[in-house]
């Protein structure tokens, strides 16, 4: 007796999945009627329909192959997109991107984010098939916006094409390069504690982008054993804003939501970027010809309410440190900030912005679209003055990245909290579970013993259970 054959697995390509989409979207066809159509089970028609937003998202972003059939995710995913980043900025320049120039690019990034990653002629392949390169013309998706065709000269940016009021409030983004001195106190501040963060935000109020600070060092002490996935913003290793690259990853961000949008820019950036990347789902737009080159393409009070919420907060945590070591100043105490306390501290200030306050600053400016309703009246509330300064001397201090810098040598930045128990090596040893579980111990023994709030409880309690999932991984 002849046993019966198994029926042959038969898996669709990217192009066949929307196809499937189409079908089950525009016809009455069942999923099984669907099924017998491309000749694969009904289950398989269902796990499409499931993955709905990620196939179209997929579909969208133009980086994807459309033939192939199954995708599989690297284990190094930000090596993986930060690498695909700097192609298409190379490519955009016209440069001869070879295969060793590839490997020794993502090795240079794996060093950059501290990750022990040596990449393999093997992961090129397998990064070159995920990504569609090499294969091969790109499926780029046509932009909605009417092609540009500039009048020659050199004012041909100062009449774009488009306007504020063709788009939506959502799809309106503002952005504002900010300079911070991220661990000064009252009275005092010098260049080597200066970095630079990068907010953006739409009009709307609804959507805030990850921060993006750039700052001296290539590889902060403190960055070590930290996963570049874990840290509350990202890091770039330089003095300045690395906007081909940022541009570049918003204008993928924006094709994987099917989204067309436009980001205002300072007339100062658009005169840097000389060669731009092909950027597909963002347009750039200058501010209006009468402001001045250096004024942000962010509103400015939604500049200065960061600035607010950053200092409180700091002011908040270096008082906390002083209280911890008796004797110790506010100066000395902030000589012990790190760079990636500084990268949390902006990462909580950015997140305390209102969305009232960013739809209201937008309206106030000008730099909204028509649509927009009006700006609520009352004014978003912003944190008290610390105890300690007149409310003009926390403006002051608020402000003091406008002062002219004090002089002084640069010193490499320490964690002064960490200086016991330092190995051998320079670093300060690994927390393991075990101390983060003991410390999770620690802190409710101390809540318990200073009768906090019940909500405060509650969030003590998600932060616990989390902690103790991450430790049973």
């Amino acid at each position: 007796m002849e046993l019966s054959s198994k029926k042959k697995l038969h898996a669709l390509s990217l192009a066949e999945k929307i196809q499937v989409l189409e079908l089950l979207d525009e016809s009455k066809m069942s999923q099984s009627e669907v099924a017998r159509r491309f000749q694969v089970s009904q289950p398989q028609i269902s796990r499409i329909c499931k993955n709905k937003e990620k196939l179209l998202a997929d579909w969208c972003s133009g980086t994807a192959n459309r033939e192939r059939k199954r995708k599989r995710e690297s284990k190094y995913s930000g090596i993986d997109e930060a690498l695909l980043c700097w192609y298409h900025i190379a490519r955009a320049k016209a440069w001869d991107v070879t295969g060793p120039m590839l490997l020794h690019k993502a090795k240079e990034l794996a060093d950059i984010m501290g990750q022990d990653f040596v990449p393999s002629i093997g992961w090129l392949v397998r990064w070159k098939r995920r990504n569609n390169v090499g294969f091969g013309g790109r499926h780029i998706l046509a932009p909605s916006f009417p092609p540009e065709h500039p009048p020659p000269g050199p004012t041909s940016r100062a009449q774009p094409p488009l306007s504020l009021k063709d788009f939506s409030p959502e799809d309106v983004f503002g952005c504002a390069e900010v300079p911070l001195l991220y661990r000064a106190v009252p009275g005092s501040g010098g260049p080597c504690e200066r970095v630079r963060v990068l907010l953006c935000a739409n009009s709307g109020g609804t959507e805030k982008r990850r921060l993006l600070v750039s700052g001296l060092q290539a590889a902060p002490r403190c960055f070590f054993g930290v996963s570049s996935e874990a840290l509350p913003a990202s890091y770039h290793p330089d003095l300045g804003i690395p906007w081909s690259e940022w541009l570049a990853q918003f204008d993928r961000d924006m094709g994987r939501q099917g989204r067309q949008v436009t980001l205002l820019l300072a007339a100062r950036v658009l005169e840097e970027l000389a060669s731009l990347p092909g950027l597909h789902h963002v347009r750039l737009l200058p501010l209006a010809a009468t402001a001045a080159p250096s004024t942000p393409a962010l509103p400015s009070s939604v500049v200065r309410a960061f600035k607010t919420h950053y200092r409180h907060r700091l002011l908040g945590k270096l008082a906390a440190l002083q209280s911890r070591r008796a004797g110790v100043s506010l100066a000395e105490a902030g000589a012990g900030l790190t760079v990636l306390d500084a990268l949390h501290l902006a990462a909580a200030a950015w997140a305390k912005v209102p969305p009232q306050l960013i739809v209201s600053g937008f309206i106030q400016e000008g730099l909204a679209p028509c649509q927009l309703p009006p700006a609520p009246n009352e004014a978003s509330e912003l944190p008290l003055v610390p105890s300690g300064l007149s409310l003009q001397e926390f403006a002051r201090f608020v402000d003091l990245e406008g002062e002219e810098p004090s002089s002084g040598a640069c010193k490499e930045e320490t964690d002064a909290e960490a200086e016991e128990g330092v190995g051998e090596d320079g670093f300060q040893p690994l927390p393991t579970k075990a101390d983060a579980l003991r410390a999770l111990g620690t802190l409710r023994r101390w809540l318990e013993c200073n009768s906090p709030s019940p909500a405060l409880f509650e969030k003590f309690y998600a932060c616990e259970e989390e902690v103790e999932r991450l430790c049973c991984l």
